[in-house]
């Protein structure tokens, strides 16, 4: 039983042995005691004082004397006001250390076939060009989530939609075929994605070209922009798509082959995958035949141009197109058809999409429309949104010299790693091969780290040079103590020392006296599980990079006070190598939580 649940349970039989009252768990309020005062844990005495018909320190005082002497887990108490500071016993701690010890994921939960599944959506990139700085963040926080839901026993399943199809795909596929002379990513040496990028970048600057001349012309921009010849071929080869042109899906399927292969690269270099993965060409069919059922129904209504909309009035909000006027589907069209195969392909319990915050009512609307054609978690749907992300400027320019290249910034950080690395002299005795490794796990987690430890939904700016520190609240100075550790722990194995400090608790007592550094850790060690258990509630990757921090920073100020190999007592080393092996597995799967690597030496 944890010291918590211990010490509730002794303070409910306290009231009821002394005042006579059965008190609920609730009513048992246990919190981290100050810094200013002794103790570990503070049991909050006002509730109680009716009962006692005493003054709070009365009741603390009857309290805690009867604490000590019925619970194991507390070996002393003092009075402030109305607060109980209790000190937990070596032998509690040790006892609860050992918990620690017996379990590879520690905190963590597993699912059951009871449990709920839950389905998280993120990424959603369109095949007309590379992923940028935005997805990555999208892509860091949608994998972080999803391993975050699973360690609090849930059920996930992984997916993405990705959007291939619209007139922004068939402008990068005309320009290809007017300006590509068969240009493949074999030829040109390019990725895939980068290659159709390209000429998406391409069919822009001609088309502004065009627009240019027509309003040199005389024509009005407005109309200019409608008129342009590109233009108008884009939407012809549109119409081509939508009726199945045998050349025109060809080149399609061709084109975005060479993307799909570009972004593989790119969630591989990020170390990111999905269970599921969605194409609007195949849904966008789909909720048009649902928001027909739902015409049908009522639910929506026709106007006379021949479009459909839903009423939303009742909702406090506004009217939503749903099917414009010649038939095409819109977003929110194509989304209702996503719901629809996934709800036939999975048995959710819980959705989560992770889409930037300027969607935001883009989701408020999908959730309503989702409930009123029936699907069950479409009132509970959760649009997990995020802040923008953006570069200090000037500091880094894509290719196209408008956008951040999510492979450019990857690349960038590796070499950030490497260079930083070399300078600080940490890659001595290593091969060539280790070092690079080594600088591509600290680049990743330099990256992934400071994106994910700043709240979601705030804005950001990340700073290459600032993330790869190996001081201070950044990836590389938590890779480095939990390297540091596995070297201690290395040495250990080398030198034959006991890391078993104890056959069991009870003579654990016996043998050990815990200094407070040694007690702090076992204590932050413990808090990892509500650590999870919070950041599931609030969808909170940051929640789990905070705690990550501070259980580093406790780990440090105790090795900066205390040997591990060198302390003579062997009792007391064999604790500290027990403390400083949990640490590290602590930490090695809390940075799994962000997607986060640890290098077993640096």
């Amino acid at each position: 039983m944890k010291i918590e649940q211990q010490i509730m349970a002794a303070a409910q039989a306290a009231v009821k042995a002394l005042y006579g009252q059965e008190v609920p768990e609730k009513m048992v309020q246990l919190q981290k005691t100050r810094s200013e005062f002794e103790g570990n844990l503070t049991l909050v005495v006002f509730p109680f004082v009716k009962m006692a018909r005493k003054s709070p320190e009365q009741t603390a005082q009857e309290l805690g004397e009867y604490l000590v002497q019925n619970c194991e887990a507390i070996s002393k108490f003092n009075v402030v006001k109305g607060f109980l500071n209790l000190c937990i016993a070596d032998q509690a701690w040790l006892s609860l250390l050992q918990d620690i010890d017996k379990e590879e994921h520690y905190g963590e939960k597993q699912a059951t076939d009871q449990s709920p599944l839950v389905m998280i959506e993120y990424s959603s990139p369109n095949t007309n060009k590379p992923l940028h700085l935005g997805h990555v963040r999208n892509n860091l926080l949608g994998w972080s989530l999803a391993q975050i839901m699973q360690a609090n026993g849930n059920k996930v399943v992984k997916t993405n939609i990705v959007n291939d199809r619209g007139i922004h795909i068939c402008k990068s596929m005309l320009a290809w075929l007017k300006w590509g002379n068969g240009e493949t990513p074999e030829t040109s040496g390019k990725k895939g994605d980068h290659l159709i990028g390209d000429y998406y970048v391409a069919f822009d600057k001609h088309y502004r070209e065009e627009i240019k001349e027509l309003v040199a012309q005389g024509m009005d921009e407005e109309q200019a922009k409608q008129e342009a010849p590109l233009i108008k071929e884009a939407h012809e080869m549109l119409v081509k798509w939508e009726n199945n042109d045998p050349e025109v899906r060809a080149l399609w399927e061709k084109m975005n082959s060479w993307v799909y292969a570009g972004f593989d690269e790119t969630y591989q270099k990020m170390g990111v995958s999905f269970d599921k993965i969605y194409y609007e060409s195949q849904t966008y069919l789909k909720g048009k035949a649902k928001v027909e059922e739902g015409l049908a129904k009522g639910l929506f209504e026709r106007h006379e141009d021949n479009s459909v909309w839903a009423d939303l009035t009742n909702e406090g909000l506004d009217q939503k197109l749903l099917l414009r006027s010649d038939g095409t589907s819109v977003y929110m069209t194509q989304d209702i058809g996503t719901a629809e195969m996934r709800f036939q392909d999975y048995p959710i319990d819980k959705m989560i999409y992770v889409v930037g915050n300027e969607q935001n009512y883009h989701f408020q609307v999908l959730s309503i429309l989702l409930d009123r054609l029936g699907f069950k978690w479409g009132k509970e749907l959760t649009h997990f949104s995020y802040g923008m992300v953006e570069l200090p400027n000037g500091k880094m320019k894509s290719r196209e010299g408008t956008v951040v290249d999510a492979d450019d910034l990857m690349q960038l950080m590796v070499d950030d790693a490497y260079k930083t690395s070399m300078e600080l002299g940490k890659f001595a005795d290593m091969t060539e091969e280790e070092r690079r490794e080594i600088a591509r796990i600290v680049g990743m987690g330099a990256l992934k780290y400071f994106i994910l430890k700043v709240d979601a939904r705030k804005n950001m700016l990340f700073n290459p040079e600032e993330s790869i520190d190996f001081n201070g609240n950044t990836g590389p100075f938590i890779q480095y103590t939990y390297a540091r550790i596995r070297s201690i722990l290395r040495k250990s194995e080398e030198l034959k020392v006991k890391s078993e400090p104890f056959a069991s608790a009870q003579s654990a007592s016996t043998d050990s006296s815990l200094s407070d550094k040694e007690v702090e850790l076992i204590q932050k060690m413990s808090e990892y599980g509500a650590a999870v258990e919070q950041a599931g509630k609030d969808y909170s990757p940051s929640g789990i990079a905070n705690y990550c921090y501070e259980l580093t920073k406790v780990f440090n100020q105790f090795y900066h006070d205390y040997s591990i190999l060198n302390e003579p007592d062997e009792q007391k080393k064999a604790v500290r190598l027990m403390l400083a092996k949990n640490v590290a597995k602590i930490i090695k799967n809390s940075m799994a939580l962000l997607g986060i690597e640890v290098p077993e030496r640096m």
